[in-house]
C-alpha cells in the first residue's frame, strides 16, 4: 500500500505548518521568522515557494513584513469564545463578554445590526422551535468587528409569538442584549445546546467577514431552552476559524 502523502501545493503545506505553531504559541506575537534562506533549507524548497507561503500567511492576518527588517508574527490573538459568557443578561451600559474580552487585550469590539424581520424558519430552527419549516420566525441579523475588522456574523431567530411588542422586534441594538428581553418575558434560558462545526465560507459569509482567503469558518448553531422546557432562542453564529478558538469548562 502506497505511502499517504499531502496533496496540497508545498506552499500551502508550509504555510499550515508555521500558522499550527503561530496558533499553538510556538511561534510567539512579535517573534520574528527566520530568514528566507533559512526556511529554504528547513523545508528544503525554493526561494518562490517560502514566499507563497509567507503571503498566505500575512493576508491572513498571521505575519506582517518590517522593509529591511524581517518578517514577525503579528501581534494579535486569538479571540477566545467562553459560551457561558454568551448567555447571561448584561446590565445597560455593560459592554458584551466578548468585547469586554477584546478591550483587556487592548482592542475595540463592537456590533453592526444588519436586519430585523419576518423570514421562513430554516429547517434546523424550525426543529428547535417544533414548528413546520418555512413557518415565519422573526430573525435578527448583526455582525461584530474587532477594530472594525469584521470576526462574527449572528443569525438569531425567534418564535413570533414570544417576539412580539418587545424590543427584539426593533431595528436597533439592545441594551443589554437578547438574554436582558428575555429575562423581563420570564424566560432567561437555562439551558443550551451548541452544536459546533467548520466548513468552507458561502459568499455570503466570505463577503460579511471579509476573509482574505477560503480559511474555514467557526458554525456555532445555538438552541436556548427556558426552565419550562420551551426553546425561546435559536443562534447561528460564524466565525473566522482561523481567528476563533472555543474553551469549555466543565463543571462549572
Amino acid at each position: 500500500m502506497p505511502t499517504p502523502r499531502d496533496p496540497r501545493p508545498r506552499s500551502h503545506q508550509i504555510a499550515a505548518e508555521l500558522r499550527a505553531q503561530i496558533m499553538a504559541g510556538d511561534l510567539a506575537p512579535k517573534a520574528k521568522l527566520p530568514s528566507t534562506a533559512e526556511l529554504m533549507r528547513r523545508y528544503d524548497t525554493f526561494g518562490a515557494t517560502i514566499q507563497n507561503a509567507l503571503n498566505i500567511l500575512k493576508a491572513e492576518g498571521y505575519l506582517e513584513g518590517k522593509p529591511g527588517k524581517g518578517v514577525y508574527v503579528r501581534d494579535t490573538q486569538q479571540q477566545t469564545i467562553t459560551p457561558a459568557d454568551y448567555a447571561r443578561p448584561y446590565t445597560p451600559g455593560e459592554p458584551y463578554a466578548w468585547i469586554t474580552a477584546a478591550a483587556e487585550h487592548g482592542r475595540r469590539g463592537s456590533y453592526r445590526l444588519l436586519d430585523v424581520g419576518e423570514v421562513p424558519a430554516p429547517v434546523q430552527v424550525a426543529h428547535a422551535f417544533n414548528l413546520e419549516p418555512g413557518t415565519p420566525v422573526l430573525r435578527r441579523q448583526l455582525v461584530g468587528s474587532i477594530d472594525d475588522e469584521p470576526v462574527e456574523l449572528v443569525c438569531t431567530f425567534y418564535p413570533l409569538d414570544l417576539a412580539a411588542g418587545t424590543a427584539l422586534t426593533g431595528k436597533r441594538l439592545i441594551k443589554g442584549g437578547s438574554p436582558a428581553v428575555l429575562a423581563e418575558l420570564g424566560v432567561e434560558p437555562v439551558t443550551f445546546e451548541d452544536v459546533i462545526s467548520t466548513r468552507p465560507p458561502t459568499s455570503e459569509e466570505f463577503v460579511a467577514l471579509e476573509l482574505p482567503t477560503e480559511v474555514p469558518i467557526l458554525r456555532t448553531f445555538r438552541v436556548a431552552v427556558a426552565a419550562s422546557g420551551r426553546p425561546v432562542e435559536c443562534q447561528l453564529m460564524v466565525k473566522a476559524g482561523h481567528r476563533h478558538e472555543v474553551r469549555y469548562r466543565w463543571p462549572s
